[in-house]
C-alpha cells in the first residue's frame, strides 16, 4: 500500500456542506490522476458524476444509517468498461488501491472527524459490484480510525 501524500489530494465542498456537516447523506468521489499521482475527493450531497471517467476507477462513499448507527458505504465498480476478462485485474488494483482510497477519504475530511469523533469506530462495508459471482462481493473494511 502507498502512503497518503497530503500534497497531492486535493477537496472541494459542494453545496450543502460544510466542513463538519451533515454526516449522514455526505457524499465522497474519490478520483485520480494515472499522470500525476494526485487524488482529487468531491464531498457534497450527491457523487460528483461529472468527476468520472470512463475507466470507471473511482472510489464513492457515503454515510447512512442502521439501527441507529452510523457506517461508512463504499463503493467500487469491478467490472469497468473493458469486458469480464479484466474483471480479475481491476478487482485487485481496487483491493490495492482501497487502504490509500480510504485513508484519503479520512484525511481529506479529518474536520468531520474532530466534530464527530465516533465516526472514527464507524464500520466501513464495501461493496466490490461486478456481475461475476466470483467477484461481486459485500464486506467489512474495519473503521475510519484505521486509516488515519
Amino acid at each position: 500500500m502507498t502512503k497518503l501524500n497530503p500534497d497531492q489530494l486535493f477537496v472541494e465542498f459542494r453545496s450543502g456542506v460544510t466542513m463538519t456537516e451533515p454526516v449522514i447523506g455526505r457524499k465522497y468521489t474519490l478520483t485520480h490522476s494515472d499522470i500525476t499521482a494526485d487524488l482529487f475527493l468531491t464531498i457534497g450531497l450527491q457523487f460528483a458524476y461529472d468527476k468520472i471517467n470512463v475507466m470507471r476507477d473511482e472510489v464513492l462513499a457515503e454515510w447512512n444509517m442502521h439501527h441507529g448507527s452510523p457506517f461508512l458505504f463504499v463503493y467500487v465498480y469491478v467490472d469497468g468498461a473493458f469486458g469480464p476478462e479484466v474483471t480479475a485485474v481491476r478487482d485487485a488494483i481496487f483491493r490495492r488501491e482501497l487502504p490509500l482510497a480510504l485513508e484519503a477519504i479520512r484525511y481529506g475530511d479529518r474536520k468531520l472527524f474532530v466534530a464527530h469523533p465516533a465516526l472514527d469506530s464507524a464500520p466501513i462495508w464495501i461493496h466490490f459490484d461486478s456481475t461475476n459471482p466470483l467477484y461481486n462481493k459485500f464486506e467489512h473494511w474495519g473503521t475510519p480510525g484505521d486509516y488515519k
